[in-house]
């Protein structure tokens, strides 16, 4: 799925921030705490998806986590999750933790026609009219590491990225540095040109292969630098 259209315009209302205050007023302002994601606050993101929501809340040992169970013949649905204009501005760095439940039967989505994951993390930043994504995967075949399906327009630009495959069952931990990831993908190593961030979304598909998938999604949070970026 190409995730074409905005993250915010359809969730759910801000997520609030604390901010921390310096001591004295000569100090240094101290580095912001991370924000972390209410797993309550996770949307369907309407203009991506299909009219069955196929997500919901689980609390396990303590724990509580998003955990998507796609059926087929269900069209893809993606949840998303919006962030205040402070934290948009200076989000630094994303981490999460995953685990597949469910492989769709030889999702690989670097091949024509195989393109279902039992997790995925879009990963979204802005500017104009043009939205820019990583795509992040547990893959079911495909080869971790690989990049593909690599899509150029003037309104989307689209990677994906094959971070984890073949497991289920095994809670795995992700940290990307956002900017950096950016330029990787998006800005030929300029540093003056990355856009707002914008948000995060969350799927799980078996469309193309017509067969279930399902994981579990928990402890996001982003690292927020002490202004925005120029």
């Amino acid at each position: 799925m190409v995730f074409a259209t905005g993250i915010v315009a359809s969730c759910a209302a801000p997520v609030s921030q604390t901010p921390r205050v310096a001591s004295t007023a000569t100090a240094a302002p101290a580095p912001p705490g991370p924000v972390v994601f209410d797993v309550n606050r996770w949307r369907v993101v309407e203009r991506e998806s299909g009219p069955v929501n196929y997500y919901r809340v689980v609390t396990e040992d303590g724990r509580s986590f998003v955990r998507s169970e796609y059926r087929p013949p269900y069209e893809t649905t993606v949840l998303g999750y919006e962030l205040d204009a402070q934290t948009r501005e200076t989000a630094r760095g994303l981490s999460w933790k995953w685990r597949a439940l469910t492989l769709p039967k030889g999702g690989d989505e670097c091949a024509s026609g195989r393109g279902d994951s039992a997790a995925v993390v879009y990963v979204s930043w802005r500017r104009g009219l043009r939205y820019y994504t990583i795509k992040y995967v547990w893959s079911a075949v495909g080869r971790k590491g690989s990049v593909c399906d690599q899509k150029r327009n003037p309104f989307v630009a689209q990677d994906t990225v094959i971070l984890e495959t073949g497991e289920t069952n095994v809670w795995k931990s992700e940290r990307i540095d956002l900017h950096a990831e950016f330029l990787r993908h998006f800005a030929d190593g300029d540093d003056t040109n990355v856009p707002s961030f914008v948000g995060v979304g969350i799927m799980s598909d078996g469309d193309q292969t017509g067969s279930a998938s399902s994981a579990d999604f928990a402890d996001f949070q982003v690292s927020t630098s002490v202004a925005p970026r120029k």
